[in-house]
This record gives structure tokens, sequence and C-alpha cells, in this order.
């Protein structure tokens, strides 16, 4: 059964090779993945962006989405849960994108929400991480913004599409945070 995450604002569903079309007008926005070391500007980069993903999903280490404006009634973009360590109860959401027309509304707020809901209720992981380039100040106040604590700096980490070798920040919320997190930042979606 395919996983669907869904609230009044926005539906979370399954990135396959049969609907990531819907995202190749958003990925040709300039500097939409400036901070990402992946391709989505063509629709063969996009397609081997969600062909990379799906052979993730196949070895149980990612769960990709691709994200539906309920209020505008449109694809935004795509998020996943990625780097899934079963082992360890450690996964990490991100490769999380949306078109600069859905951004700074909510949106992803009420993606987050979302997947962090599941992450720690449904699928009883005990922590969730982000990791974002140090650049990125935007991302970084967002993560901070629904709970996520700086837990460090992986310096130089990731070769961008450009030759620059970025410094990633590295966030995270352990589940025995989330009630907590869960009443104060996101009381309006329970």
């Amino acid at each position: 059964m395919p996983t669907i995450l869904e609230n009044t604002r926005v539906k979370l569903l399954p990135l396959t090779l049969n609907n990531y079309q819907h995202l190749i007008k958003i990925g040709k926005e300039p500097k939409l993945v400036q901070y990402s070391p992946t391709k989505v500007n063509t629709s063969k980069d996009l397609k081997a962006y969600v062909q990379t993903a799906l052979v993730k999903q196949r070895n149980n280490t990612a769960l990709p989405f691709i994200v539906f404006d309920k209020t505008v009634n449109t694809y935004a973009g795509t998020s996943r849960y990625m780097n899934m360590n079963h082992h360890n109860s450690v996964l990490e959401i991100g490769s999380t994108w949306i078109g600069r027309s859905f951004q700074g509304a909510g949106l992803n707020t009420n993606m987050k929400f979302l997947m962090l809901q599941y992450a720690f209720e449904k699928m009883n992981f005990e922590k969730v991480e982000f990791r974002i380039d140090e650049r990125n100040i935007a991302s970084r106040k967002a993560v901070e913004k629904i709970g996520g604590t700086l837990e460090g700096l992986l310096r130089k980490n990731v070769l961008l599409l450009d030759g620059f070798k970025r410094n990633t920040c590295c966030y995270g919320i352990l589940k025995d945070e989330w009630q907590d997190i869960k009443q104060s930042v996101f009381a309006k979606f329970i």
C-alpha cells in the first residue's frame, strides 16, 4: 500500500516515473536547487533524479514524495525520507524543493509536520535529521522554526554542481522532543 500523507493544505503522494513530469516546469526555475548536488532542470536530469530515488526506495533507504498543493490544486515540488537507517532508527528529511510561488506560504511547514508525525508516530524512528548547506539561511531558519537543533557542521563534505565544496549544517529532532514540538510548533495542525 503506497504511503500518502495529507492534511487540508497539502497531499504528499509517492513520486514515480508516472508523475514526475508535473515537476519539469518547477525544476527549470533558476537557482531552485543551487545548494544541492543534484541537477533537475531538464526532463532528462529530473527523470534520472527520480530513478535514483526509486532505486533507494527499493533498497528501503528512501521514500520519495511529490507535493500537491491543495489550495491551488497543482503540484508544487518534492521531498523525501532519505538515508533511512533502520538499525539505528534514524532518517533524514531532505531533497526538498518547491517552486518559488509556493514558498513562504506555509506549504513547507505543512509538509514537514506530516513527515515528522509519520516518521515518529507511524514508522517509529527515534531521530529525524536535516542536512542543509551552511549558506542556505532560509532553509536553516525554517528547520530551526520547526524545532530542529543544530548538532554540528560537516566541513566541505558535498561537491556541488558548480564545483564548490559546501559545508553542511546538521540538524536533528529526537522522538523524545516530538510531542513538545508538536504541541508548541504545530498546534494548529492537530
